[in-house]
């Protein structure tokens, strides 16, 4: 019965951390991510942070969903980090006083960035928590603080402690939300707009959103400026499997103390909506693979009396274009035709799938209208998409599809090559 729920229910990937244990290396992910995600139907399926295994995610297949959340400092190579202004002294200091967290795992970054972009290629759902939130503005081409209180505290009016090691789990600061987001509905019991649309989150970060990639629309801000929160509008409805945000905060681990109890009833509403649009996205999938129709398999013998019909009743048209003139020689040739019409016989079996796909046509003449229409609206979108893509992006999408013409024209041509020679082979046997 587990066997078969698990071929049933979507399938997240998670990345796991690596750490050590016992002299050895282990991987491990946070239970309440696991837990929640099982709760709302779907199955988390974690990708270990072993050496070569970015080079192996199709083999994850299928992928429904990416939740990436937590781990070590994205590598500052990978994003504009040179712009940060701080000196040598303030990056030493930086590593001092955050040791746990700025030793850089580049295969983390490799297997988390392919899995984001991977993602966003395909508009499978995808939620980033706290690091994973930074994964994904990196990998739009977003740039992040090194250190946000050393960098903020630069420039902005207000002062926002960011991380706690006295006080890890139970360190709290305000975050304004932006109305009319997912975010403002998923709290939205908990927020009264007299008091500034405010809730208190928990933080266990020194890195943030610097520069937020052009697609994404923020959500949720600290006192000292600081992006808690954004998502994309235009991939965001999770009834139609769309779902792509990142979260700065922790809302899996916003819980009372010694209580499951969490903080604000719409804590859990990020996992939720994030595994409804998961499962919408795998019936997308389903239904997008289950509808391409087989090609029917017509008997040969049956195709070949199908010709000679064919032929007769052209034969017909033109003894009737010529008035009625007989041409020696096919009156027999008209009469298997005739006879075909007179005979009280039943339909073969490809006779009746034909007429029944047939009407099945007539009577999805609107459903066609409306894929008709969709289609445009998938073409407004991919403009919109790719209108927020580089240079380079474009130039990779272009010689990609480039490519995949080439080779669909070149299967094609070898696919007709094969029929002609199967048609010749035919008429060579019946002469």
């Amino acid at each position: 019965m587990a066997s078969e729920l698990s071929m049933i229910l979507p399938r997240v990937l998670i990345v796991s951390r690596r750490t050590v244990r016992k002299n050895k290396f282990v991987n491990f992910v946070g239970e309440y991510h696991l837990d929640l995600i099982v709760s709302y139907g779907a199955v988390p399926v974690i990708v270990p942070r072993v050496s070569g295994v970015h080079m192996l995610l199709e083999s994850f297949e299928p992928i429904h969903g990416v939740l990436l959340c937590e781990g070590e400092d994205i590598d500052p190579s990978l994003y504009e980090a040179e712009l940060s202004g701080l000196s040598q002294e303030e990056l030493e200091e930086i590593k001092s006083q955050h040791a746990s967290d700025t030793a850089i795992d580049k295969e983390k970054d490799t297997i988390e960035l392919g899995l984001a972009k991977l993602c966003l290629e395909r508009n499978i759902p995808y939620l980033g928590i706290c690091r994973g939130s930074q994964v994904l503005n990196v990998a739009c081409g977003g740039i992040l603080y090194q250190d946000v209180e050393k960098e903020l505290s630069k420039s902005a009016k207000e002062v926002a402690t960011h991380i706690d090691y006295d006080n890890y789990d139970g360190h709290r600061h305000v975050v304004k939300v932006v109305e009319d987001t997912p975010l403002h509905q998923w709290f939205n019991d908990s927020l009264e707009k007299d008091n500034g649309m405010e809730i208190a989150v928990n933080s266990y970060h020194h890195q943030g959103v610097k520069k937020l990639a052009q697609r994404f629309v923020p959500m949720a801000f600290a006192p000292d400026g600081l992006i808690e929160g954004f998502y994309d509008p235009d991939t965001y409805n999770p009834e139609e499997g769309k779902f792509i945000m990142g979260l700065q905060f922790h809302p899996e681990r916003m819980r009372k103390p010694d209580s499951d109890e969490f903080d604000y009833p719409g804590c859990p509403f990020a996992y939720q909506e994030f595994v409804k649009a998961v499962i919408a996205y795998k019936q997308k999938l389903n239904c997008s693979s289950a509808c391409i129709p087989k090609p029917l398999k017509v008997d040969k013998e049956l195709e070949k009396k199908r010709k000679v019909l064919v032929h007769s009743f052209s034969v017909a048209r033109d003894m009737y274009c010529c008035k009625g003139s007989k041409i020696p020689g096919q009156e027999l040739e008209l009469k298997m035709g005739a006879e075909f019409l007179e005979a009280n016989t039943a339909l073969s079996l490809q006779q009746e799938m034909r007429l029944k796909q047939m009407g099945a046509t007539v009577r999805n003449a609107t459903a066609c209208i409306a894929k008709l229409k969709m289609n445009e609206g998938r073409e407004k979108f991919a403009r919109q998409v790719t209108g927020k893509m580089s240079i380079e992006q474009l130039s990779d999408l272009l010689s990609f599809y480039r490519m995949m013409a080439q080779i669909c024209s070149d299967e094609l041509d070898k696919k007709f090559h094969e029929l002609v020679m199967e048609e010749v082979s035919e008429v060579d046997s019946s002469v």
